[in-house]
């Protein structure tokens, strides 16, 4: 992430060690019971969108495995980004973390608990699309619009910023105190890890002409 490599990681998250028969991983909650932590993890978890926003990732997005047409979407938007992209999957695991995310995938609740991210639009959530977030100095917080505020009040979504102060902010709003975002939180373009290679090798190449492997050997340390 720090290198921007031209790649794309998927992080499939159950915040739990399933494949190895369910020890509590750095993604879980506070309180996750299982067989390595039989009274509840106290383990603060680790955030993966905060924690690749402060690696300074180019392109950060969340996405849910059922939500199909969303998934595919945002898939789409990550493969398209010229650098790294990492994508943030919310996947159930049946057997040893089971219904972990469904506060994100119960239709009777999920768009009270979900803030679907618009570049652009203002953060707008809620069953009745009545919800939204904005900012009370430099805290977030939820609001009601036509009660507590009007739609020109609210944070508006910009994934482009070239600060990702934003994002960041974003990244750390989790249930049930906020609606936690899904969608493209951060996609700026940087040069790549590959692009700035080349370019220092061009360079070397125009300044000092091709080297032969004798020389390199008979060179300087570096």
């Amino acid at each position: 992430l720090r290198r921007n490599v031209d790649i794309k990681i998927l992080m499939f998250n159950n915040e739990i060690y399933g494949l190895t028969k369910g020890q509590y991983s750095p993604a879980s909650r506070l309180g996750t019971k299982t067989k390595t932590s039989p009274q509840g993890s106290f383990e603060t978890p680790l955030r993966p969108l905060t924690t690749a926003l402060s690696a300074e990732a180019t392109f950060v997005a969340r996405t849910v495995d059922i939500d199909v047409q969303h998934l595919v979407a945002t898939l789409q938007k990550a493969a398209a980004h010229k650098g790294t992209a990492f994508v943030e999957i919310y996947q159930n695991c049946k057997i040893f973390n089971d219904m972990v995310f469904e506060y994100a995938t119960d239709k009777s609740v999920k768009a009270d608990n979900l803030l679907y991210l618009e570049h652009g639009k203002p953060l707008i959530f809620g069953k009745d699309r009545n919800k939204g977030i904005r900012l009370n100095g430099m805290k977030p917080e939820v609001v009601e619009i036509g009660k507590d505020c009007q739609i020109d009040d609210l944070l508006t979504h910009d994934e482009a910023a070239e600060e990702p102060t934003l994002a960041y902010l974003l990244s750390r709003m989790y249930t049930p105190a906020f609606p936690e975002v899904v969608g493209v939180l951060r996609n700026v373009r940087k040069p790549t890890y590959e692009e700035q290679l080349d370019g220092q090798i061009a360079g070397v190449i125009e300044k000092k002409g091709r080297g032969t492997v004798a020389d390199l050997f008979k060179a300087e340390d570096s």
